[in-house]
């Protein structure tokens, strides 16, 4: 009746790995020959472990990631050319603390969106907050922001975070405004924090899309977005048509 009490206790206290790794160790044989120090320690660990798997997955759902991928399932055939010295790096999320940035290049289906939710979950897995958001979606929310007054404070919101996936860059025709718009979220994240971006465009033709006619922003969204950015470029067939090939 104490123990009971006492996992209750827990509970109440939200002690929820506590609560439970002591109930496992009372319904189990193999805890009697411990010492005390040693279940103790146990205890504290399997809180530990439950509150990272928790944060863990409050990361993951706030993310909202499109793929459920993970760098040790990245693809490394030779005809990607993809540098598995640079995914290495890539995978201690070390950059992420400089505030540098990735671009992602490709064809459509090379890998490109999948690629970056990878990076994504890893941030997530090193406790980092992280938001996948495809441009078009992202600009039409600023555009409404802008009439119902909530610009600026969704314009902080995604500035803060650790990582953010700007998927499909150059899908869509930028107008003034949302060309505007994504400069300033840039600017706001400039140096501080990292981005992601993907996008079909091969980089030697980004700077015409930015600019629209006006080189100066497209001269600045290249100069926050792509100096000291690690780049990948990817090659080869569409994997999703290989995919479907193999399932046929």
């Amino acid at each position: 009746m104490m123990m009971n009490h006492t996992i209750d206790k827990l509970h109440d206290l939200k002690l929820e790995g506590m609560a439970r790794a002591l109930d496992e160790q009372l319904s189990t044989a193999a805890s009697s020959p411990l010492s005390f120090e040693e279940r103790v320690t146990l205890l504290v660990d399997a809180e530990a472990t439950f509150r990272d798997n928790k944060r863990l997955q409050r990361l993951l759902a706030n993310a909202k990631l499109r793929e459920s991928a993970c760098v040790e399932d990245i693809d490394y055939r030779a005809s990607r050319k993809l540098d598995r010295s640079l995914m290495a790096t890539l995978a201690q999320c070390t950059w992420m603390n400089h505030g540098l940035n990735v671009i992602l290049t490709g064809p459509t289906g090379s890998g490109k969106t999948w690629l970056a939710c990878a990076l994504g979950n890893q941030a997530c897995r090193h406790g980092l907050s992280v938001k996948f958001m495809r441009v078009p979606l992202l600009l039409d929310e600023l555009a409404i922001s802008h009439g119902d007054g909530s610009f600026r404070k969704k314009l902080m919101m995604w500035a803060k975070l650790d990582l953010l996936i700007l998927d499909d860059v150059g899908i869509n025709t930028l107008t003034a405004t949302g060309r505007s718009d994504l400069l300033e979220l840039i600017e706001q994240r400039s140096g501080s924090k990292s981005t992601i971006v993907t996008s079909q465009l091969p980089l030697s033709k980004w700077h015409d899309y930015l600019s629209g006619g006006n080189p100066t922003v497209g001269d600045a969204i290249m100069d926050r977005l792509v100096n000291g950015a690690h780049r990948i470029d990817l090659v080869g067939e569409s994997l999703r048509r290989r995919k479907a090939a193999n399932g046929a």
